[in-house]
């Protein structure tokens, strides 16, 4: 028997084009979204332990690994981008676009000419117009991938966080992001993270626990939150998602963190990434804790510059390494390195993904992580600034990385690493060292099976009621009463008072959601409200005669501005005017006092109708913040009705 046919007897074709079968299953023998309960459940991993999932075949991969071509084993290390909701048949700009790119037009003749490890899935590459083309698409890739020389599946995966970043819109489930998991039931702490502010929120019942950390329930909501994401994931055929974000949002002016962060309390941070790290792999699909070493103190965006954290190494200790110690003893499988230079854990210069004293001396030797180290995406320009574009995947490699993610230029990363392994600046240990961390990782989440995806899964799974109601339960208790002074809310809706909805419309994460404005007057008047949503131009003027005004903001600046000026001119009409806070919670401190004020984290229509109900009273608010407001709210600040 050939050495390709061989591979074939063990990578079945059948096996190769099933990319969800495994993962539901996983995810029903966990109990399905009520098994984020917190109970424990057999596919939970103990603190060491790999993650849940199939254990892999060592040997068998290791002469796999040794049977394969260079260009093959290099070819596993990359996972690209590519343009069109078809692997085959894309629209004819998608396929100019790859042809511009890559020398080729489909995604197919793209994994097979580099001998692709993995795709990732992006809205703007136009790969997620719905979950039925999705899972389409994760089929023809795989038989794609099963048509080339060596045979070995994919690992398609995507940047579905949820809330803030969501590449995958309705009618697949939309859950609440990280800053609002924090915020639910009290996540937070005292560990000295916390802001100068006090708790200056007028009338209101501060809740007697503030600031006294995660509690279970919190931890189950995000476990829970994670199961559903990663059984819909599954079911779309994407069996990777880089998720969750496991930095410690320390800094306001963080212009790429923030509410992606579960909040500013390392420990309180470190329980939500593990329970959802185990609620992603508990259904199958493998979690990515990130940016490491931490990128929640910075004040440069690493997609168009080169942060640099300040903190020493006793504060990285104490702040941002909680997080990843727990994704690790989670049994996260994967980890990914932030591109940001590092001075008090390596003074050379070298943003942290080409960094081998982070990535190899920190995260493999110090953290004891055996799992896939995966960079951040590599057309970033945090990590091209002090490299050119043929050297970052060349030094990602030696620093201890194994996935190198979405380079700009493929071919170039390719040649390059294929050139450094003939120079030996790379050996064929170290290719394969990754190569065989990559395949093992493809075996866990059952890549390797033979099982087909079952008809009418999609309706089976993805955005089912269950999922849909789960979603509203656990945005229930995100919403944050920050400030109530007069006693404002909860308005009377049995009453029927007039209500105008105006302010900020930013665009939906997923193309699918919103506009806010609109999304909550709807629910306000679907419960008994009569309420209208204005754009701002017209606020001012339709103000008089309405029981109040919600003005819906979106990470006010420091100082004046629009957002400043509208709320100053609808004070000025006598009218009580509520702040709605819809991304980040500091909005409050730079505007003028409010007769409520509010903040719900993420401006998706989950998270706008558990808004609704906390001004209606149809539910109590019980979110507190998991970040300071410097200047007016402590960490753990939130007020309830009485």
């Amino acid at each position: 028997m050939s050495y390709h046919a061989s591979r074939r007897s063990l990578l079945t074709a059948a096996a190769l084009a099933a990319v969800t079968a495994a993962g539901v299953a996983s995810y029903a023998a966990g109990g399905g979204p009520g098994g984020g309960d917190g109970e424990p459940h057999a596919d939970d991993p103990r603190p060491g332990d790999r993650p849940p999932g199939r254990a892999p075949d060592r040997a068998a991969l290791r002469r796999l690994v040794a049977g394969m071509s260079l260009a093959e084993k290099v070819g596993q290390l990359f996972v690209s981008r590519a343009y069109g909701h078809s692997a085959t048949d894309p629209d004819p700009a998608d396929a100019e676009q790859n042809l511009k790119l890559f020398g080729v037009r489909t995604a197919a003749e793209l994994v097979g000419r580099y001998h692709l490890g993995g795709i990732i899935y992006f809205s703007w590459a136009h790969n997620t117009r719905g979950p039925q083309q999705i899972a389409e698409l994760s089929a023809a890739l795989q038989r794609a991938a099963a048509g080339t020389g060596s045979g070995i599946p994919l690992m398609l995966s995507t940047d579905q966080e949820h809330g803030a970043v969501a590449r995958i819109g309705k009618p697949a489930t939309l859950l609440p992001g990280a800053m609002a998991l924090g915020a639910r039931h009290g996540a937070g702490g005292t560990s000295g993270t916390g802001g100068t502010g006090s708790s200056t929120g007028g009338a209101g019942t501060a809740r007697p626990d503030a600031g006294t950390g995660t509690d279970s329930a919190a931890t189950a909501e995000a476990r829970r939150a994670a199961r559903i994401a990663g059984a819909e994931l599954a079911a779309m055929g994407i069996r990777q998602d880089y998720a969750p974000v496991a930095d410690v949002n320390v800094n306001p002016a963080n212009p790429v963190i923030g509410v992606r962060s579960f909040g500013a309390d390392p420990q309180a941070v470190a329980a939500l990434v593990a329970a959802q790290v185990r609620g992603y792999q508990g259904a199958g699909v493998a979690a990515t804790a990130k940016h490491f070493p931490g990128h929640g103190d910075t004040e440069t965006d690493s997609h168009v510059g080169l942060p640099v954290m300040r903190h020493s190494r006793a504060q990285w200790e104490e702040l941002d390494e909680p997080p990843f110690r727990a994704a690790v003893e989670a049994g996260v499988d994967a980890v990914m390195t932030a591109h940001i230079v590092f001075p008090a854990l390596d003074p050379s210069g070298d943003p942290a993904t080409l960094s081998r004293p982070i990535v190899t001396g920190i995260l493999r030797e110090r953290l004891g992580f055996r799992g896939v180290v995966v960079t951040d995406a590599l057309d970033m320009a945090g990590v091209r600034q002090k490299y050119g574009d043929d050297r970052v995947p060349v030094l990602a490699l030696k620093a201890g990385c194994d996935q190198l993610l979405n380079p700009p230029d493929l071919g170039l990363a390719h040649r390059s690493v294929l050139a450094a392994v003939e120079a030996g600046e790379l050996t064929q240990d170290r290719i394969e060292e990754s190569v065989l961390r990559i395949l093992e990782l493809k075996a866990r989440r059952g890549l390797f099976d033979a099982a087909h995806t079952a008809a009418g899964q999609m309706d089976a799974m993805v955005g089912i009621p269950a999922h849909l109601t789960a979603a509203d339960e656990i945005a229930a208790g995100t919403t944050t009463l920050l400030a109530n002074p007069v006693k404002l809310l909860p308005l009377d809706a049995t009453a029927g008072p007039r209500v105008l909805v105006t302010g900020t419309d930013p665009a939906s994460p997923s193309g699918t959601t919103g506009p806010p404005t609109a999304v909550l007057a709807r629910e306000l008047t679907a419960l008994g409200c009569r309420a209208t949503a204005v754009p701002p131009a017209r606020a001012v003027a339709a103000a008089p005669g309405n029981a109040a005004v919600l003005v819906c903001t979106y990470n006010v600046p420091e100082g004046d501005g629009p957002q400043r000026t509208l709320v100053t001119e609808l004070l000025a009409t006598g009218v009580p005017v509520v702040v709605v806070a819809i991304r980040n919670p500091y909005d409050p401190a730079r505007l003028p006092t409010c007769a409520a004020e509010l903040a719900t984290y993420t401006w998706t229509d989950v998270e706008m109708r558990a808004a609704a109900r906390v001004v209606t009273g149809a539910a109590r608010p019980s979110g507190r913040l998991p970040v300071p407001v410097p200047g007016r709210y402590p960490l753990g600040h939130g007020l309830s009705y009485d």
